[in-house]
């Protein structure tokens, strides 16, 4: 059971997903910082991984800092369609699988780049 503080960082996080523009990419170390100091990384990924299909997050947007789709055992069609997703917006991956962070990182203001 996802707990009130949890549910309110997990909106925090789900309103900064939504501000990824188009073309661009984040990191989860980046939404994590952006929700607020010491907030690890993985509470992104739970966030996004426990989101309801059909919903308007561009939750695709998110990799890891290796600038790679972080792929899980659980989802395989997730991951799959997250790489589709990525390229429809134009954001192709190179030959071992990692996203040009100098080109596709989004740069959000409040985060020092």
């Amino acid at each position: 059971m996802i707990s009130q503080k949890s549910s309110g960082t997990f909106r925090k996080i789900h309103i900064i997903v939504k501000n990824i523009p188009s073309g661009k990419v984040a990191t989860y170390g980046q939404i994590a910082a952006l929700v607020g100091p010491g907030m690890p990384a993985r509470i992104v990924g739970y966030a996004l991984h426990g989101l309801p299909e059909n919903n308007d997050i561009p939750w695709h947007r998110v990799i890891n800092s290796k600038g790679k789709i972080s792929y899980s055992s659980s989802r395989n069609e997730h991951d799959s369609l997250q790489k589709t997703l990525l390229e429809k917006e134009g954001i192709q991956s190179g030959s071992e699988g990692r996203i040009d962070l100098e080109r596709f990182l989004w740069h959000p203001a409040g985060l020092n780049n």
